[in-house]
């Protein structure tokens, strides 16, 4: 699936698949969504300081890992 043909998410309906309101654990990156419900890392929607349902561009540089740890997910949209 090409960046054009995945749908287009708005904050409030990322902000939704956060773990709590719906089954779906989604992040944002870059401006791409990110389904990360498999990861035991992001269970009940929350990764250290972190909680689903967000853009965490502007938090990656203090994180551990580089944006390749993106890469096991599945990409389910981008971000309006």
């Amino acid at each position: 699936m090409t960046n054009d043909q995945v749908p287009v998410y708005s904050r409030r309906q990322l902000a939704l698949r956060n773990g709590q309101d719906r089954p779906e654990i989604w992040i944002a990156y870059k401006g791409v969504i990110y389904d990360v419900t498999s990861s035991r890392l992001w269970r009940n929607g929350h990764h250290y300081e972190h909680w689903a349902g967000q853009d965490l561009t502007e938090e990656l540089p203090d994180a551990p890992h580089t944006e390749r740890v993106f890469e096991r997910f599945s990409i389910v949209g981008r971000l309006d």
